[in-house]
Formats: C-alpha cells, sequence, structure tokens
C-alpha cells in the first residue's frame, strides 16, 4: 500500500510539474454568451440589435486579476463574428484578441471558445464584435479586472459598482450602414444616444417624443459609487456629466489616475473611466445623467444627447431645470485638450502589482523605433472612398496574420508599414509594422483631418506623453510629459493635431493598431504590429490553441463541427481540464 501511494505521488508530481500549475493555480471564471438577433426600440423606433443571451446590452464580465478565464460564443447570427475584448492585453496570447489579424471568424451556427488570463491586469474595459461594423448594432458590454485582494486600491471601497454605456446610435442596423459606406456616402447624423442601451428621459417634449424607454440608476443618499463609463459608440466624441454632481476621476483603462475632480469629462469613441461618484446632494428631485455629443454643430446636433435619471432612494421628485450645460467651446478645442492633459498617472498607486505605477520610468528609456502615423480626409482609391494611415489603406488578408505566420503561408501581408507618412499616391495593402521584440517605439499619431479620432492599439497600455495642435516635429519631443503620462488603451486626437505614444513592446504576437470610429475604421484606417520573438519559447507566447480555427489558404485544415456536440465539448473543456487538474493537485496534496 506504501509502494502504490508513492507511485501515485511520483506520477501526480510529474503531472504537476509538466503543467505547471498546481503552486498555484490561478481561479477559473466561464461565461456562456449566446450572440442574435433580437428586436429593440431604443430610439422608439423597433429595429435590429444585437443581443447577448438575449440582453442588449451585453452581460459585465466580473473577474480578478489573473483569474482565467473562458467565454463561449454561440454565433446565432447570420454572418461571421469575432469578439474582441478591447484593452485586455491578452498577455501571450494574441491567439485570442479576436481579430482579422489573428483569428479566423467563428461562422454562423457555430461555436467557439476564447481561453485567456487576464494577467497582472485591473480596471475598466469592454467587449465588442469586431467585424462588418457590428458594433454600431450592439453586441457589446463592460469588462471589468478587480485587484487581488492583497493589492490595495488608492481610494475607499466603494459603496457600489455601477456601469455606464454610452455611445450614438443609428435606427439603421449596421449592414445599412455598411452599405452606405460601401456606396461611397457618410454615415450622417446619428439618431440620439444611448445610456445603457436605452433613449433619453424625456426633458424636453420638442426635442424627446413620449414612450422611450430611459436608463435610471438608483442610489442611495451620502454613499460613494464607483462609476465605470465606457464610450462604445460609432463616431462621436461624447461629454459625461451629471447634475449637480462631482466626477472624481480615478482609473482610466487599466491605470489609476491622479484623483481630481470634474464638473464634465469627454469620452471619446473606444475609451473608458472610472470616477468616484458621492452622493451628496438633496433629495428632493432626481438628477439628470448626460452624454451629448461633442466637436459638432450644437444646433444641429442638440436631438443627438443622451439623457438617462440619477434617483436616490428617498427622492421627492422628478428631475427637473434644464440639463447640465457642456463646455462652451465647441469651435475651440482648447479646454477639451487641456482638460485632457490634466489626466496624469498616479505614480505612487500600485496597478495589479505590489509595487507604484510609477516605478517604470517610461521617460529615460531610449526609443528604438519612431513612427509617424498621419490620417487624412477619405480619399478614392480604384473607385472606392477609402480611409488611410500614413497613405496606406489597410486590407484583412483572408488567412490571419498570425496563422500565416504558425504555418508558414509566404505573400499574406508585407512587413513595410512605413516610418513616415508616404508621399505619392495612396494605396490598398496589407502593410504591417515590423515591431522589435523588448523595443521601445514612439508613435506619433497626426490627424490631418477635420473630424476628431481615437486610436486603440491592442495587447498594450501606452503612455500618453505629448499631444497638441499644428504638425508635429522633432522639437515637439520637448513638450513631452516623461514622468507621470496616463498610460491607457485608447487616445484621443483631436482634428488638425497630433498625440505621441511611447510603448514597451514585450508582449509576443500580432497586435491591431486602429482607429476606434467604426465608419473609417471598416473603410481601411488600421494597420498591425508584429512582434516576434527570435528565440521560440512558451515563455513568452503560448501555443496556438487547440480548438483554433482555420480560413483562408488554410481552409482545408478546418473540421466540420458537429453541433450538437459543440456547446458540451467546446464550452465545457477547459473548466473540465481545469477541475481535472485541481482534483489532481489535490489528490497530490493528500498523498504528499
Amino acid at each position: 500500500m506504501a509502494l502504490r501511494s508513492k507511485i501515485l505521488a511520483l506520477y501526480l508530481v510529474h503531472i504537476c510539474l509538466l503543467l505547471s500549475l498546481c503552486s498555484a493555480l490561478d481561479p477559473f471564471v466561464s461565461y456562456e454568451f449566446e450572440v442574435s438577433y433580437i428586436t429593440a426600440s431604443p430610439l422608439g423606433v423597433p429595429q435590429q440589435v444585437i443581443a447577448i443571451n438575449g440582453k442588449f446590452p451585453g452581460p459585465t464580465i466580473n473577474v480578478t486579476t489573473n483569474n482565467n478565464v473562458a467565454i463561449n460564443i454561440r454565433n446565432k447570427l447570420d454572418e461571421n463574428l469575432l469578439i474582441h475584448w478591447s484593452g485586455i492585453q491578452q498577455r501571450r496570447s494574441s491567439w485570442q484578441d479576436g481579430l482579422p489579424g489573428t483569428n479566423c471568424p467563428i461562422p454562423p451556427k457555430w461555436n467557439w471558445t476564447y481561453q485567456f488570463q487576464v494577467k497582472d491586469q485591473i480596471g475598466s474595459f469592454f467587449y465588442f464584435p469586431s467585424l462588418h461594423m457590428q458594433r454600431a448594432s450592439g453586441g457589446f458590454g463592460s469588462f471589468i479586472v478587480n485587484n487581488r485582494a492583497i493589492i490595495p486600491i488608492p481610494f475607499d471601497t466603494p459603496h457600489g459598482d455601477i456601469v455606464v454605456l454610452i455611445g450614438d446610435w443609428y435606427k439603421r442596423n449596421h449592414t445599412a450602414l455598411r452599405k452606405a459606406l460601401d456606396d461611397g456616402k457618410d454615415l450622417g447624423m446619428p439618431d440620439g444616444v444611448l445610456i445603457n442601451g436605452k433613449g433619453p428621459y424625456q426633458y424636453n417634449t420638442t426635442l424627446v417624443p413620449d414612450g422611450i424607454d430611459y436608463e435610471t440608476i438608483e442610489v442611495q443618499p451620502g454613499k460613494t459609487y464607483r462609476l465605470r463609463v465606457h464610450n462604445v459608440g460609432t463616431s462621436t466624441s461624447l461629454n459625461f456629466r451629471i447634475q449637480n454632481h462631482n466626477l472624481l476621476l480615478a482609473e482610466s483603462e487599466g491605470s489609476y489616475t491622479v484623483q481630481q475632480n470634474y464638473t464634465s469629462l469627454d469620452i471619446h469613441v473606444g475609451q473608458s473611466y472610472s470616477f468616484l461618484v458621492t452622493m451628496d446632494q438633496n433629495a428632493s428631485t432626481d438628477y439628470y445623467i448626460v452624454a451629448s455629443a461633442r466637436f459638432v454643430n450644437e444646433s444641429q446636433w442638440k436631438r443627438v444627447t443622451g439623457v438617462g435619471i440619477l434617483r436616490y432612494t428617498n427622492s421627492k421628485g422628478k428631475a427637473k431645470g434644464p440639463l447640465p450645460d457642456a463646455p462652451n467651446d465647441e469651435f475651440d478645442k482648447t479646454f477639451s485638450m487641456n482638460q485632457a492633459r490634466s489626466i496624469r498617472w498616479n505614480v505612487s498607486a500600485s496597478g495589479a502589482r505590489p509595487n507604484p505605477q510609477g516605478s517604470f520610468r517610461y521617460g529615460s528609456i531610449n526609443v528604438t523605433d519612431v513612427y509617424v502615423l498621419k490620417n487624412k480626409p477619405l480619399v478614392t482609391i480604384n473607385g472606392k472612398r477609402k480611409a488611410t494611415l500614413s497613405g496606406i489603406s489597410y486590407v484583412n488578408p483572408a488567412t490571419p496574420i498570425r496563422l500565416a505566420d504558425q504555418f508558414k503561408v509566404k505573400g499574406v501581408y508585407k512587413l513595410d508599414f512605413p516610418n513616415k507618412p508616404l508621399t505619392g499616391s495612396p494605396k490598398i495593402e496589407t502593410s504591417v509594422i515590423n515591431g522589435t521584440y523588448r523595443g521601445f517605439m514612439e508613435i506619433i499619431l497626426q490627424n490631418n483631418d477635420t473630424k476628431m479620432q481615437s486610436y486603440h492599439l491592442s495587447g498594450y497600455a501606452v503612455f500618453v506623453v505629448g499631444m497638441d495642435y499644428g504638425d508635429w516635429t522633432e522639437n515637439s519631443r520637448g513638450t513631452y510629459n516623461k514622468w507621470d503620462g496616463i498610460a491607457r488603451s485608447t487616445v484621443q486626437v483631436y482634428p488638425g493635431a497630433w498625440t505621441a505614444i511611447l510603448v514597451s513592446l514585450d508582449n509576443v504576437g500580432v497586435w491591431n493598431l486602429r482607429t476606434e470610429n467604426l465608419d473609417s475604421w471598416y473603410l481601411g484606417q488600421e494597420t498591425y504590429v508584429r512582434i516576434v520573438n527570435p528565440e521560440e519559447t512558451n515563455k513568452t507566447e503560448l501555443p496556438i490553441p487547440d480548438n483554433a480555427l482555420f480560413c483562408g489558404a488554410l481552409t482545408k485544415l478546418q473540421k466540420p463541427q458537429d453541433i450538437s456536440f459543440a456547446v458540451s465539448i467546446t464550452g465545457n473543456r477547459s473548466k473540465l481540464f481545469f477541475t481535472l487538474l485541481m482534483a489532481v493537485c489535490a489528490l497530490l496534496s493528500v498523498f504528499g
């Protein structure tokens, strides 16, 4: 019996050593997402929207740093689907990023399980469908990564956590919007702004018709809440404010900020912020929650305003009076840029690890690569209206870049994205930035269009070190903030202005660099940054997942999916693996 126990213990030790997980197995969290169309009337008119588990918006994913996350997607749409976890860095696993440069799409009626670890991250993010402008029809939701209990947060624990999803909205669905772009037309003015998938409260009977369902957030007087606000819209920057309440900024896309009070804050497409809001007003009335369009003609866009209600539990009446004013600088954007510059990194707060965020001295690192990326108004290439980045309109290849690398498929992309904008005619290319593993890249985003832009880089948080009007020059580096520039994943670039970011390229994979404005993104304003470790090792990138989908030149590798078994096997495989592993580790402790 003793010999049998020793053999079993030795066997279990070998299993655990091979898997390298028994000593400190991180918790496992799983979700089931059924993505389908439903009919909803957010602006009072029935329309087709994309729901998750029958809900619009989708459910909040709520996890803790270092959790292993498995999300099984059942695609009940009539077109291909990918879900992108915007701001989740996918350390060592760009395979799970959910973008066409990394993943083949999930076909209609198929299931696919994303599995990744939220490694060394905290903060407020969101997810959305990344193909075919589907985000304009919904399919989005909040993604919260909480601190581990041993890491303190730099403020008192709030009484509650409240998600607020804001965004411009069209009564036409994404297929109609896509067709307009394909036909060379602009999308035109949105029909409204939604707050948590609902239309505006009737604050004005002339502008807002009867019968629209609006968002109500109920709070307790005297308590402080953490509001996680995400702009999940199509292309409109929004100013967020709450009548008579201060917004104490505390976090942005995974970085704790220096805490500052704002009466309102501009939130650009794709951006997320956490505010601490104390319910310190009297309860004589409810209060307006407002998200209004920015950097547009105010008289024309006045009806494009999202309005919800903040209601104290002891409220004595409805909200009244005019909406709280937005900043009065529609044609002078200096105020907004100064506000953006005022957002600073809290260099004394711990992030996901027990060391100060600012212990990474980004300002003293030598830059190894510089890219000046310029966007301009739409151009015509081969008879089609296209958006460009440095003169190149990106086209997604049939075979994702990461798969092409894995299987050595030639001719899928070109590793020749220019350091400076092209001087000749614009062109359509699958042109990719060749990043240097463990290099330190400076990227200047130059917006020579008349529209506000925001840019996102997958796989990383970038340091926002400078922004100004005019054209960037070498002398502009003298204005950089090299100490406490905010680290985030999505940054705004004002019309006729530039924004400079720095990024440490320590995450191996293929990472999307794009505009968050859906119309420009759809028309080609993006590229990818390819980071390869010259030494092949699973320590810097995980192997290709065993459930990888194949398409393009690799279609022949794809096996048919047995729909009857897909949910039971695909959805539960990872959970079963971790359950068995934990059982093995438990047995080891018994026999050890």
